[in-house]
């Protein structure tokens, strides 16, 4: 299981939300850069990294910033918030992007999911947010008439790399969250699924990476906070699996 350290980048400046708020962020004493340093330096395999402002804008706000990771560090990036055309598509691409992810745009527009995946094949991520397991979009401010299953199942032969799944009640610590949510759509599915919202301590990684066909995590705020040190992090998440001997 990877571990994706997430920097989410609003107004040039590495933040995080409360509770999904877009209006109302957590400022981080660090630059976007130096967060990705950091993350590599503690041996980060991936960085994930989010323009926020273009989550609800659509279009690149935020894209010298994130070009400067890219261009900066030597472990892969993948990006994500407002790539809604394939003309943006290809620009993270030619700009050193390794992978591309698909949020809102994915679930309003399968053709753009095809056709990026044709040209671009494992390379393309699909995130998909969900809150009582009903699909949000438009920065969580939107709820579909879809499941997150349900859209999951419709990504299976897109030919998507992988699925970002978001757990909103877990990221917002709802009184009944769990991991159920998340263990019920990776099993259902063959995409590999990448959780996201989950992680709020070392635990949380160890019970990931004993469910089935989870991936990789994404985690942000447990990083930034202290609750999680990236490299005991990573350690756990590589630890093989082993079968409990039953006497």
């Amino acid at each position: 299981m990877i571990i994706y350290p997430d920097i989410e980048v609003q107004d040039g400046k590495c933040v995080n939300l409360r509770r999904g708020v877009i209006e109302d962020p957590i400022v981080f004493d660090m630059t976007p850069l130096e967060a990705a340093k950091t993350f590599e330096a503690a041996g980060a395999e991936w960085l994930n990294i989010t323009d926020l402002d273009g989550v609800l804008q659509g279009g690149r706000h935020n894209a010298d910033q994130i070009c400067e990771i890219i261009r900066t560090v030597d472990i892969p990036v993948q990006v994500g918030g407002g790539v809604r055309t394939m003309n943006t598509v290809e620009w993270w691409f030619e700009h050193g992007a390794e992978r591309v992810i698909l949020g809102t745009a994915a679930v309003k527009d399968r053709t753009l999911v095809r056709n990026a995946c044709a040209h671009h094949p494992d390379k393309i991520v699909v995130s998909v947010d969900a809150r009582n397991s009903m699909v949000v979009i438009e920065g969580w401010k939107v709820t579909t008439s879809f499941t997150a299953l349900e859209v999951a199942k419709d990504l299976e032969s897109s030919g998507v790399a992988a699925l970002i799944y978001t757990d909103i009640d877990c990221d917002i610590e709802a009184p009944e969250a769990s991991f159920a949510q998340t263990t019920e759509l990776a099993v259902a599915v063959s995409i590999p699924v990448i959780s996201s919202g989950t992680v709020k301590s070392l635990d949380d990684i160890s019970t990931l990476r004993h469910l089935p066909n989870i991936a990789g995590a994404i985690v942000g705020r447990a990083l930034f906070n202290g609750a999680v040190d990236l490299q005991d992090a990573i350690e756990i998440a590589a630890a093989p699996y082993e079968v409990p001997a039953f006497a």
